[in-house]
């Protein structure tokens, strides 16, 4: 192996990363990839092969197809690469290249790589005498070191096996505040029934409710000694997995040499042990028996590796846990890591985790001058994890309105409020790193953890003053809602029983109605559809509207079904206006739904109707001519020497008021007459003045109107030549007289109103013949409605 061979491997890495970072830059390029990837994977494999840069496009194709449910926020949380990035992925591709050495050679340069890794992390983390075992899952090492003090407390377990544990049970304990699934995976991983996991609650009354109760863990080992059973091994926590707390590792420590426990350390508070000063309560965790470190995660580098530091004397013992190999290409694994460090150097390595602790000072500092802003943090100096939420008591909203009727879910509604505070932090600041934390009794937290996020995202401080700004715009907007909530339900009772007020604490936002039909003598089934049909139109008519305010459906797998949920407003929304929009868009709806259904027999009794008035003017008419006009051929004369006028007239039938009315009047004007509709209520409200927003109330934002109410303004505006629906029907009586056979009636439904477009045509022929009148003569009845 010449340098040659190296250099060329740092070639093609580099061509690579290259070819993958135009496809993350070309965004055009990248759709035309993702057809192709599509249409190609799943795909036989071809039988000549492909070139290298074929197959780095066609992965990049992979990397960037979007799936059918994929997270839009995800894309946002792309690894930022840099040299040091450039290092980790070289330390891989080294680690496979080197591994086809001879063995000689290639135990001896794992080895070094190994050793040197090892001495550099003891040293950054202050951790004297102690080795290192290098694993991709985080809780790898646990694991290992938990099978290490097996052996070493059950000295016949090499032997014998699982069966020496039915003598003394083992038992190993956790904190309620760790990270969920840890002890459930030790088990299994073991083979350990999960009798032999303790967890430990934390304290309630006194000290940091994250963090382990001390003198409850003592009595707990004491009456597992009693029982029988062997403490074997206890997990704390240097900064807990959602608040940052680190457990009083000190006490700990002492309980565990009293007992013969071995103490396991984790959490992202032991890289402040790199600091030059550390906190004290960190400080302890270099008296542990083992701790695992994730130096990838602090630094920034694209690798998984995690480090489980831990202190054997016994190196046979090590061996039958796994923590060390006879095997040269498992201690590449530090390869990675080996090469990163190196290039960072000392100083790069403190300037990284310290940059990511000043980040949540500042963000502290900013958090401080925010108005219903609640932060919680172990230590203000030192904790490198930021939690805040907002927190408004009871009575102090911005407009003198009042929260108390909320006060039994006042929580419950707070972090509905909190949870959608942090996504749309995230949504709008992706690159801060933000995440929603559940605090059990404490609520809902946004939790602000850099030294997890921050190397890997690349926070700078101008994100988190971009931060800070979104929030400050998002604090008022959800002041003004809760202080709006209690007068949204008051209003939607004020239109009960059309809207009903839905409770729902979970939903961030003014509130949710649901639209019930006015429908009486339904049954059951019937009435659940049809206001499943209003409530999903009503959403569609409100979504569709000129405002901020957003219309949904609510959460995914919320409880309430065919309701309307309002998310968040501003201040200077006019909530009697939204609700008198919602009321009348409904109503203008069911209105419709009933027009559609009753339209057939609304049409069938029309036409009958007609036909009977025609049948007596018919007879009217007879009498009024005489029998001698009925004779075939003597009335056939008298027509034409002395024609006689017809009286029989046409009727219109007008769908809205249910009446017949002649077409006398539509004759003569040639046009089809109808009363002027009155204003629909919800288009009048709807009218706003010139540069108004929508349900906003008069004035607000305007400073050349004058405060006169938007809704009583629209009102003054009426439609023009708007009709109601009619039918026409009408009976020709002779060819020189005839007239047209069919008049159409149209009915203009105002602006978001229901519009019907159901075109009904009914043609209804009688023929009549009258042998003493008209030889083979017709007489027509036409009936034709468009509405």
């Amino acid at each position: 192996m010449d340098d040659s061979m190296l250099a060329k491997v740092g070639k093609n890495l580099s061509e690579a990363m290259t070819i993958l970072g135009d496809g993350e830059r070309d965004l055009q390029a990248r759709t035309e990839r993702q057809h192709l990837g599509r249409t190609s994977i799943p795909g036989p494999l071809q039988g000549d092969g492909q070139d290298v840069a074929t197959i780095l496009n066609l992965v990049n194709n992979l990397i960037h197809e979007e799936g059918e449910k994929e997270d839009k926020l995800s894309q946002h949380r792309m690894q930022n690469l840099g040299e040091q990035g450039y290092m980790a992925l070289l330390g891989h591709s080294l680690a496979a290249f080197v591994s086809v050495l001879d063995i000689v050679r290639l135990r001896k340069l794992s080895t070094r790589i190994l050793s040197d890794t090892t001495l550099w992390l003891c040293r950054l983390f202050r951790y004297e005498n102690g080795s290192a075992y290098f694993h991709e899952d985080d809780r790898d090492g646990l694991v290992k070191v938990c099978r290490l003090v097996i052996n070493a407390r059950y000295e016949e377990y090499a032997s014998e096996g699982y069966a020496v544990l039915s003598y003394k049970q083992p038992v190993v304990y956790q904190s309620a505040s760790g990270r969920p699934g840890l002890g459930q995976h030790l088990c299994s991983q073991l083979g350990l029934p999960l009798s032999s996991l303790c967890t430990v609650p934390c304290n309630t009354i006194f000290g940091s409710q994250h963090q382990m109760d001390i003198a409850l863990l003592d009595k707990l080992i004491r009456e597992d000694i009693e029982a029988g059973k062997l403490p074997l091994l206890l997990i704390a926590n240097a900064g807990t997995p959602w608040a940052g707390h680190t457990d009083k590792l000190g006490r700990l420590k002492n309980l565990c040499d009293q007992y013969g426990i071995w103490l396991h350390v984790e959490g992202v508070n032991l890289a402040t042990l790199a600091l030059d000063q550390v906190p004290s309560a960190t400080m302890a965790a270099n008296k542990s028996d083992s701790m695992t470190l994730t130096p990838c995660q602090w630094l920034g580098l694209p690798s998984k590796t995690a480090v489980t530091l831990y202190r054997q004397e016994d190196p046979a013992l090590s061996l039958a846990a796994g923590l060390t190999s006879s095997q040269p290409v498992v201690k590449l694994r530090a390869l990675p890591v080996w090469l990163s460090l190196q290039h960072l150097g000392h100083n790069g390595i403190v300037h990284k985790i310290r940059y990511a602790t000043e980040l949540s000072q500042h963000l502290l500092r900013k958090l401080k001058t925010l108005a219903s802003i609640k932060t919680s943090m172990e230590d203000e100096l030192s904790s490198p994890v930021v939690l805040f939420k907002f927190s408004q008591e009871v009575n102090s909203t911005p407009n003198g309105h009042s929260v108390e009727g909320y006060s039994p879910g006042e929580k419950e509604l707070l972090d509905s409020i909190n949870r959608w505070l942090g996504e749309q932090l995230l949504q709008q600041v992706p690159i801060s790193g933000v995440d929603v934390v559940e605090l059990g009794d404490e609520g809902t937290y946004v939790s602000f953890s850099p030294l997890q996020t921050a190397a890997v995202l690349g926070t700078q401080q101008e994100d988190i003053e971009c931060l800070v700004g979104k929030l400050s715009e998002l604090v008022p907007l959800v002041s003004s809602t809760i202080s709006l909530r209690l007068n949204f339900r008051e209003e939607t009772q004020r239109h009960s029983p059309m809207l009903m007020y839905i409770e729902e604490l979970s939903w961030p936002g003014l509130g949710a109605v649901r639209y019930e039909p006015q429908a009486e003598g339904m049954d059951e089934s019937k009435k659940m559809q049809e206001l499943e049909k209003i409530n999903t139109e009503l959403l569609k008519k409100l979504q569709d509207l000129d405002t901020d305010i957003v219309f949904s459906n609510g959460p995914e797998f919320g409880k309430e079904k065919d309701c309307i949920f309002v998310g968040m407003v501003g201040e200077d929304i006019n909530v009697e206006e939204l609700v008198d929009i919602i009321a009348a868009l409904g109503r203008d709806i069911e209105d419709s739904e009933k027009l559609l259904e009753n339209m057939t027999e609304v049409v069938r009794k029309g036409i009958i109707e007609a036909e009977l008035q025609l049948l007596k003017a018919n007879e009217e008419k007879l009498m009024e001519e005489g029998m001698m006009r009925q004779l075939p051929l003597v009335g056939s004369m008298l027509n034409w020497f002395a024609p006689v006028q017809s009286s029989v007239k046409g009727r219109t039938f007008n769908l809205a008021a249910g009446s017949l009315d002649s077409t006398e009047m539509t004759y003569s004007t040639k046009v089809q007459t109808g009363k002027p509709s009155l204003q629909d209520p919800a288009n009048s409200s709807l009218k706003k003045l010139p540069g108004q927003r929508l349900f906003q109330r008069s004035g607000a934002g305007l400073d050349s109107f004058s405060e006169t109410n938007s809704i009583e303004q629209a009102k003054k505006t009426t439609r023009e030549g708007s009709t109601t629906p009619s039918l026409i029907i009408n009976q020709p009586l002779s060819p020189p007289a005839s007239e047209e056979n069919s008049h159409t009636a149209s009915y203009v439904a105002p602006d978001l109103s229901v519009q019907v477009q159901t075109q009904v045509e009914t043609d209804v022929i009688s023929d009549k013949k009258h042998s003493e009148d008209q030889d083979g003569s017709e007489r027509d009845i036409g009936v034709s409605a468009r509405f």
